[in-house]
């Protein structure tokens, strides 16, 4: 299975997570639902890390691999809280768009921090999705 079925995969899960959130922060602080569904991850992830015995590598990560793995959880854990509570605000329809404003984001980012490369192609697309997403708010 390539990076591309396990990309739609996600997509599609994500969708989910979108959906099911909107109904599920219905009457519930957005903190405390996101927290609950963070417990949820941390259990569903570990078990599978545990079942398929990788959990055994926790000892050879190194430094800094700890040090980018905390702040991309920091970074996890802001963006859930306040995607959680823009969709206790707002109507999903809306929100999902904006949330994956970060799709441009990281484009950017992985041009000007990691080097990856930058077509005028590539450019063109992630100002599609970012007119495509602001017409998706206002429509």
């Amino acid at each position: 299975m390539t990076w591309v079925f396990w990309a739609l995969l996600s997509a599609t899960f994500a969708a989910g997570t979108a959906l099911l959130a909107k109904v599920g922060v219905e009457g519930i602080d957005s903190n405390l639902a996101t927290a609950i569904r963070t417990s949820v991850v941390v259990v569903v992830t570990w078990a599978i890390a545990i079942a398929l015995e990788k959990h055994h590598a926790i000892a050879q990560i190194g430094r800094r691999g700890w040090i980018f793995l905390t702040l991309s959880g920091i970074c996890t854990g802001l963006s859930w809280l306040c995607y959680f509570r823009a969709l206790k605000l707002g109507p999903v329809s809306s929100v999902a768009p904006i949330d994956k404003l970060s799709i441009v984001l990281v484009v950017l980012g992985a041009w000007a921090f990691l080097g990856e490369g930058m077509s005028l192609m590539k450019l063109g697309a992630i100002s599609l999705i970012a007119v495509g997403a602001i017409m998706l708010v206002f429509a």
